[in-house]
């Protein structure tokens, strides 16, 4: 397993549990790439049926995770529900879209005019919306990184190892691999599963496995602790570029979804943006400062969903997770442990192959934040 993020951990689990040997190979710290950044949100409200069924079995996993399995790593999934916001006719004939495809996968998402939208978060102003989209199972984790920590723990516990070492380069070695150590020395083994972010693009490419994955950067605002409670669902402004939430252990999340560039010459430019919006969308959070700042980057394809795939024999990527990878890495761990051991897969796995870019996208998610 190359790569220590929360999807290579959950398919080593899954694997160990499966009864197969496996190592995790990180390069520099467990969760020292997206998974170290993510504020833990898991929700089902997407607008692709592979992103729907991945979302709702890994929320189904991640229920009574890791309580279930007993780790020193605790974390609470509030059901706290999530509410998109559209201002623009397109946007709203979207999410009505959504809704329909969210339905047809068992997730009993709803469509809000303005006024519902507003007497559910009080703090919303109607005026500033058409209608918005609510699922009251959505929700997040008030310690994410904790989840992180508990597949970690799991993996030894279940007989596996994890090993900080950087994976230079993979060859072919007889009917398996060997994974050249940045330390010098190697490792051989019968299957390797790359989940390293972008950084899986580099390490396949000289295999011939050329990936469409992009870094793209993100950016998360934060209060200082506020103990009354302000937002309790989190609120995605699809048109305004505006995602919110009050957390479990007080600080207000803010982001700018409209924000490009590098962090030192544009966050004046992003904060100002935010506090327009909020004024505008959300103005009990008007006066909340926001001096914490954190920098992360999505690993996108494409059309906005994984790449999670046999790429020739005994070598599988999973990667391209598009900022949602928490979210679903249950369903993929458990996905890749089946292939493995040469089980049914999922519907969804047809829809995450690496061949599917050979031809125009004509089934791309729309509900990327």
């Amino acid at each position: 397993m190359v790569g220590g993020g929360i999807v290579g951990l959950s398919t080593a689990v899954h694997l160990l549990e499966a009864g197969v040997d496996v190592t995790v190979l990180e390069g520099v710290g467990i969760a020292a790439g997206a998974s170290g950044v993510q504020p833990g949100g898991v929700r089902q409200q997407w607008g692709t049926r592979a992103n729907c069924l991945m979302a709702r079995e890994s929320f189904v996993f991640y229920s009574d995770f890791p309580d279930r399995y007993k780790t020193r790593a605790q974390a609470h999934l509030d059901r706290c529900g999530y509410v998109f916001v559209a201002s623009e006719p397109a946007s709203l004939r979207q999410l009505e879209a959504n809704i329909v495809v969210q339905h047809d996968a068992g997730i009993d998402s709803e469509l809000l005019t303005a006024d519902e939208a507003a007497a559910l978060v009080p703090s919303l102003n109607p005026e500033r919306m058409l209608g918005a989209a609510y699922y009251s199972e959505d929700g997040y984790f008030d310690r994410p990184q904790a989840v992180v920590e508990a597949f970690a723990e799991l993996v030894p516990r279940l007989g596996g190892r994890i090993e900080i070492v950087g994976v230079s380069r993979l060859d072919r070695d007889g009917a398996g691999w060997r994974l050249s150590l940045d330390n010098g020395n190697s490792l051989s083994a019968d299957a390797v599963v790359v989940a390293g972010g972008h950084a899986s693009v580099g390490l396949l490419a000289p295999l011939g496995h050329r990936l469409p994955i992009t870094k793209e950067p993100r950016y998360l605002f934060y209060s200082e602790h506020i103990s009354e409670r302000l937002l309790e669902p989190l609120v995605i402004a699809v048109d305004l570029g505006l995602a919110a939430k009050h957390l479990a252990d007080g600080r207000v999340l803010a982001s700018d979804l409209h924000a490009s560039g590098p962090l030192e010459a544009n966050q004046s430019t992003w904060r100002r943006r935010i506090r327009t919006v909020v004024t505008e969308l959300l103005p009990i959070l008007e006066y909340v400062p926001l001096p914490i700042v954190v920098k992360g980057d999505y690993d996108m394809t494409p059309d906005g969903q994984p790449i999670v795939d046999l790429l020739e024999d005994g070598l599988w990527v999973a990667a391209g997770f598009s900022g949602h990878g928490f979210m679903v890495a249950p369903a993929v761990g458990r996905m890749l442990a089946a292939a493995l051991h040469g089980s049914e897969t999922p519907e969804w796995a047809q829809a995450v192959r690496a061949g599917r870019f050979s031809g125009a996208i004509t089934n791309a998610e729309a509900q990327v934040i």
